[in-house]
């Protein structure tokens, strides 16, 4: 059996994105019971040079959407960077959801030699659509998301692995 580069792509961010969204409103909850300022959790960082926590979820998001979107050939919808809260950032990963749901595996099967350019370090390169899915857009994703779930898991948030990958659905 083949997998589709649909269901190697809109399925797994959908899933993702869903335990992200967990993960958020856990950490929604522990600032409210432990009586924590979110902006503690909103400009997080593991060191000074890193990314805050909110560019981590707004980088995950874009993947996501930005990803689906380029496999079906389309432009990602753009959502501006302007959350303040966590609440904030859930919509973000719901409005995220929807967009990738929107998506029919018509538009993204058969997007494996598709090619795709994108700016990596202020330079243009160009994946094909299955090397831009796998070797490009997942470990970026996976990167972001597990800078998200790390910098909650350092604040105190009680969240863990399984959090973090979900169930079997």
């Amino acid at each position: 059996m083949t997998i589709s580069m649909y269901q190697a792509s809109a399925p797994v961010f959908v899933k993702m994105l869903g335990n992200l969204k967990v993960i958020l409103q856990k950490a929604a909850a522990h600032a409210q019971e432990k009586k924590i300022d979110e902006s503690a959790f909103l400009a997080a960082r593991l060191f000074p040079d890193m990314l805050p926590f909110t560019s981590q979820v707004h980088i995950a998001t874009d993947f996501a959407r930005g990803t689906c979107a380029r496999l079906a050939g389309a432009e990602p919808p753009a959502i501006d960077n302007t959350e303040k809260s966590l609440a904030d950032l859930i919509g973000r990963v719901d409005r995220s959801i929807d967009y990738v749901k929107s998506l029919k595996p018509e538009q993204i099967d058969g997007s494996e030699g598709r090619e795709i350019t994108r700016k990596v370090r202020g330079k243009d390169v160009t994946f094909t659509g299955q090397n831009y899915l796998l070797f490009f857009a997942l470990p970026n994703f996976y990167f972001h998301m597990t800078m998200t779930y790390a910098l909650l898991r350092e604040g105190g948030v009680d969240v863990g692995k399984m959090d973090f990958i979900g169930g079997n659905d």
